[in-house]
């Protein structure tokens, strides 16, 4: 029996003609992922940097979320190829890949989600939930149809190299954390002083000048 994947979220937010809403689930519970997932927003973070999950928990919560019309994602706790694919294996389509602080950075999350000879993803696909078994047609040569990567700008240097982060090929997306972003730039805990703000609508206009979109 042949399957088919989710759209993926660059797909959902080219598809779409508004801002798309999400929220974090940080809990590594199911029954919580489940409850988010039927909320009506457009798409939900599984958070794996500052959650309690697991692989497991983040493969249970992904299982439990295909049954709605939400768009997972899952942030893995740092840009780790082997991380990467554990992941990407569990059934992730969506990876948010945080502290990325200039395009090589970028390149090597790019290449983490893609298998070669674009990256260095490992093949597992067979026995792994991502092809579902192998009941996906084609799965390793459409793999990158199917993957999704955004990466998250929270540092004062990454600011400044904000647009040759988002002119990597393979970045979909961007979101700016604000928090790290406020803390190295001397202001923990200060996410809305003026200087911290200047520089989220820097990552703002960069990620207009390349197309690409920002959160």
């Amino acid at each position: 029996m042949s399957l088919r994947l989710a759209p993926t979220f660059r797909e959902r937010l080219a598809a779409s003609d508004r801002p798309q809403i999400g929220m974090w689930a940080c809990t590594g519970s199911p029954v919580l992922a489940e409850i988010c997932a039927g909320s009506g927003l457009d798409w939900l973070l599984i958070d794996g940097e500052h959650g309690p999950n697991t692989i497991e928990s983040i493969q249970l919560q992904l299982q439990v979320v295909a049954a709605y019309p939400i768009t997972p994602l899952v942030r893995v706790p740092a840009n780790d190829t082997v991380t990467i694919k554990q992941v990407l294996d569990v059934g992730a389509q969506n990876i948010l890949v945080p502290m990325v602080s200039d395009a090589a950075e970028a390149r090597a999350a790019v290449e983490a989600v893609h298998y070669p000879p674009r990256g260095r993803r490992g093949v597992g696909s067979a026995l792994a939930r991502s092809a579902r078994w192998n009941r996906v047609d084609d799965y390793l040569a459409q793999a990158a149809e199917h993957v999704s990567l955004t990466v998250q700008i929270e540092t004062a240097g990454a600011v400044v190299k904000a647009e040759e982060i988002l002119a990597v090929d393979g970045v979909d997306a961007v979101f700016v954390g604000p928090s790290d972003l406020a803390a190295s730039m001397g202001l923990l805990g200060q996410q809305t002083h003026p200087e911290v703000v200047t520089a989220v609508h820097r990552v703002f206009a960069a990620a207009k000048k390349v197309g690409k979109p920002v959160g």
